[in-house]
């Protein structure tokens, strides 16, 4: 069965250069790369007939190849289509396959042959009709596993049937890999000669061959629903988005979904022992405290909590500038309770100048209001003073109100840095 949350299996047209690429995987490569150099073992059998070493070690090589190519297709029938998660073994009903295969092959050529023999015309219907089937008529072998199987005309319909359309563009892709295995080999002749000749020749048709066997192991994958084939563990893992989520994100997330689950139960006692106690343990994770702070506003009588949490959270937003996060925070606060004030200095200011960037120009005298007698002999009295000044004078168009809050940074702060700059903006403006 296929895992809870998987993709749909993608259109095989979409993937193709998932195939070509399939024998360059670590293990695949390694493997035709050793199945190519065996041919060399030509040349120690020096001894013997040539012409029947040459047999012997091609008819190895060509079954070798051929089992893994089976076993590529078996298991990408079944969603495991990286080589990195194959079984070292093979499968004992995929090691004869490509025996049955062999004897498939020659069954239809005789029967094509014997055809052409009493009707040539026939017999080039018969050839495109077996060439045809021949893509399903593997696929209902790497199935069942049964040579018998293999040749009911019934079953092989029922697979094209069960693919549709696409049956006739997995053909054509087919006949073009098939040439192109032809096309490259002729190019190489000429290029690799002497002993590397048959080494290349090896690993072309091999390349070639576990491309096809990709291409149509992911088109029975693809089908797999139609097709009856039972899924392994693990089936379209390369299809997955890969899980870029560090430890603690990984922690957090699964946190969330407990806490919202407690609270989709009506469990909000518990889930915010839960969050509280995220948060007392991970007293620098912000998404912790964004969670009590949103279990603490379900609670109905938690709003003490609720304002005290809320100072250290919004200083904790301003700190990575989250501004307009932390004005929400603060203004949800106030909603709670009209008298709520910030015990920060510093982060009163950087709330005041958040409201002021933000256009909101009363709100930003509000939070200064009283500043000097709530942090008396602070130092960002100075600081308090000049954005209120500022607010008044740019926001509000009230020089004369700013003018006071001047005259008292003179006074007691008359060399700040913050004092010339209320001057700067009271200056005399040149009349028009």
């Amino acid at each position: 069965m296929q895992e809870p949350g998987s993709p749909a299996p993608r259109p095989f047209w979409q993937r193709l250069n998932t195939f070509f690429a399939f024998p360059f995987q670590g293990q695949p490569l390694g493997y035709a790369l050793l199945l190519a150099a065996s041919s060399l073992l030509i040349h120690l059998f020096f001894f013997l007939p040539q012409a029947l070493i040459l047999l012997l070690v091609e008819l190895g090589i060509v079954l070798a190849a051929s089992r893994y190519g089976f076993k590529v297709m078996a298991l990408g029938a079944r969603g495991i289509v990286r080589a990195a998660d194959f079984p070292r073994t093979l499968d004992e009903e995929w090691t004869n396959l490509p025996w049955k295969l062999f004897g498939l092959l020659l069954l239809q050529g005789f029967v094509g042959g014997l055809i052409g023999a009493l009707n040539p015309a026939l017999g080039y219907v018969a050839l495109f009709v077996l060439s045809f089937t021949l893509p399903a008529t593997t696929m209902v072998l790497v199935q069942s596993g049964s040579f018998w199987q293999s040749l009911n005309p019934g079953l092989v319909w029922e697979t094209m049937r069960a693919i549709g359309w696409p049956y006739v563009l997995l053909c054509f892709f087919l006949f073009l890999l098939n040439s192109g295995a032809q096309l490259a080999v002729v190019m190489l002749l000429p290029v690799f000669k002497g002993w590397i000749a048959l080494p290349a020749f090896n690993f072309v048709m091999i390349y070639f061959g576990w491309v096809m066997a990709s291409l149509l192991g992911y088109v029975m994958y693809q089908n797999h629903a139609e097709l009856g084939i039972e899924l392994l563990p693990g089936a379209g893992a390369d299809e997955r988005e890969p899980d870029t989520r560090t430890p603690a994100q990984i922690a957090q997330q699964h946190t969330d979904a407990l806490v919202a689950q407690m609270v989709t139960d009506g469990d909000v006692t518990g889930a915010l022992a839960l969050a509280y106690e995220d948060q007392r343990t991970k007293p620098d994770d912000l998404a912790a405290h964004r969670r009590y702070h949103r279990v603490l506003l379900l609670a109905p009588d938690k709003t003490a909590t609720l304002l005290s949490h809320a100072r250290g959270l919004v200083a904790m937003l301003l700190a990575r500038d989250l501004n307009a996060e932390a004005l929400k925070v603060y203004n949800v606060c106030r909603e709670k309770d009209d008298s709520f004030v910030l015990d920060d200095p510093a982060v009163t200011v950087a709330l005041a100048r958040a409201e002021w960037r933000n256009g909101e120009a009363k709100a930003s005298l509000a939070l200064l209001r009283g500043f000097d007698k709530r942090f008396r002999g602070h130092a960002e009295i100075p600081l308090a003073y000049e954005l209120a000044a500022r607010v008044l004078v740019q926001g509000l168009g009230r020089r004369d109100m700013a003018q006071p809050i001047l005259s008292t940074l003179e006074a007691r702060y008359p060399e700040s840095e913050q004092t010339q700059e209320v001057r700067w903006l009271l200056r005399e403006l040149p009349q028009a």
